[in-house]
């Protein structure tokens, strides 16, 4: 069994209304370096293996027609990015791992493969990516890109995903670093090539931007629900949320995903 603490750099992550309490901490503390510092040593010294960050892009708006009511009440908003955090409370433990949420509709793969590199690289091989395809309409508003109906969501995450190996696994060869003074040859350039990806959605020449990280590839975590999020899932994730309610009722799903 491993362990994974679930969280979100906003206020009260899952308990709405926490906040309020006497004592509590997310208030502020979601916003505090020492506060996320101080939580990856905790669950460090209890043993668990990784810190899971959740996060939306957007804001949400639909009740009442307005975003007004997710303010008032701090659902998910404010919030910050987590991926900043990663590096810091890396380097104030040893064995725990972190995983962030990113978005496959809001940002490109070449993006989020140097992204994973660089955490990868900052944390030790201990990242993990949380893949999803947002769906609040908010963030189309926002100019963060196409609004997506559900199913052409998973199709470019399909594509996306496939573009992200490409560069971590096939754009460098493990010895491509050489490192040679005497020289003047840092890297060997035949040992880096071009992924030539051309697709549906996206067009991606590479060379990656980074050499090989501890993992290569972080760890896939995912959460679809629905029959294609679940195909998705059992595609390319090595993590998967389920919520079942008991493990005579969880055994059926749980089996079908294998």
């Amino acid at each position: 069994m491993h362990l994974n603490v679930f969280t979100q750099c906003s206020p009260s992550p899952q308990f709405k209304g926490m906040w309020r309490l006497p004592g509590d901490r997310t208030a502020t503390g979601y916003r505090s370096l020492d506060y996320w510092i101080s939580r990856a040593r905790q669950l460090e010294a209890a043993c668990i293996d990784a810190l899971f960050f959740a996060d939306i892009h957007g804001v949400y708006d639909v009740y009442r027609g307005s975003w007004a009511p997710a303010v008032r009440h701090a659902v998910q908003i404010p919030s910050i990015d987590p991926a900043l955090l990663l590096s810091a409370a890396a380097a104030a433990t040893r064995h725990l791992g972190f995983a962030i949420t990113y978005s496959t509709t809001y940002h490109s793969p070449y993006e989020c493969a140097r992204l994973f590199s660089s955490l990868d690289h900052l944390t030790g091989g201990r990242v993990g990516w949380n893949i999803v395809t947002s769906y609040l309409r908010s963030a189309t508003a926002n100019g963060l890109g196409e609004y997506l109906d559900h199913d052409e969501r998973y199709e470019r995450a399909d594509e996306y995903v496939q573009v992200a190996r490409a560069l971590w696994e096939e754009s460098w060869d493990a010895d491509a670093v050489v490192r040679d003074a005497e020289r003047d040859i840092f890297t060997d350039p035949d040992r880096v090539r071009q992924i030539d990806h051309e697709g549906r959605w996206f067009s991606v020449r590479g060379p990656h931007q980074c050499e090989p990280s501890p993992q290569r590839t972080p760890v896939l975590y995912q959460a679809g629900s629905s029959p294609r999020g679940i195909e998705f899932a059992a595609r390319h994730a090595e993590v998967v949320f389920l919520t079942l309610a008991d493990p005579a009722s969880g055994a059926e799903p749980v089996a079908a995903l294998r």
